[in-house]
């Protein structure tokens, strides 16, 4: 797993990546939470992600946002942060030109940038949503959601109450040729404290349907446990 350095919109950005022997393999990236909250690439659940993409064969990237890390900049309130993840897909698209598709993964605040790209690179053909905060950020872009995805969240979420995303899930499911999952772990807080096993298996199953490599049909709303 390299560590990369690679140019952002105001400087440096810190990442890991794995590259894939497959030429045409899909890339992935994976998006951290907050950074004024301790959020870095390292967090558990984005490492974690990023090698079940990287086990599936993905071209994958995990990287810090600005001021984070030895990522240069600072904190610029998701704008930037934006910027931020536009310029880690132009930089892993320059090495794999020939990529058949494009996955984003994001954690918190990484799902909200992470929903934003979606919505400015149409080459994103697939989203995993984790512990979204509609009731911090503003998700009204959404306006058609232009990719199916996987929204996943806590039962106990006190920092995103489930009826707040239970709304979010409501509006885009209503949209034709859009498939919305819906995974909503029991007794699991915001952070998964204790439940990173049962988040890691739902986002594993998810992916590996929607790869075709396990049977079963992606439900519009799946409620687990």
């Amino acid at each position: 797993m390299p560590e990369v350095i690679f140019n952002g919109p105001t400087g440096r950005l810190e990442g890991r990546y794995q590259p894939s022997k497959d030429k045409t393999a899909p890339i992935a990236i994976i998006l951290h939470p907050h950074p004024k909250f301790g959020g870095t690439m390292n967090n558990q659940i984005i490492y974690d992600l990023f090698y079940m993409f990287v086990e599936r064969g993905f071209a994958t990237l995990r990287f810090n946002f600005r001021g984070v890390g030895r990522s240069q900049g600072e904190f610029d309130h998701g704008q930037g942060e934006l910027s931020d993840a536009a310029a880690a897909l132009d930089w892993i698209q320059t090495l794999h030109p020939d990529a058949r598709g494009c996955w984003v993964a994001g954690f918190s605040f990484g799902s909200w940038i992470g929903m934003q790209l979606l919505m400015r690179r149409p080459e994103i053909e697939g989203f995993m949503s984790i512990a979204p905060q509609p009731n911090i950020y503003d998700f009204s872009f959404l306006a058609p959601c232009p990719s199916s995805g996987l929204i996943i969240h806590g039962e106990d979420d006190k920092v995103s109450p489930p009826d707040e995303v239970q709304q979010l899930v409501d509006k885009l499911k209503t949209q034709k040729g859009i498939l919305i999952t819906q995974d909503t772990l029991a007794d699991a807080n915001h952070f998964f404290s204790e439940h990173n096993e049962e988040l890691l298996d739902a986002c594993t199953t998810y992916l590996d349907k929607r790869l075709g490599l396990i049977e079963g049909g992606i439900e519009e709303t799946m409620l687990l446990r």
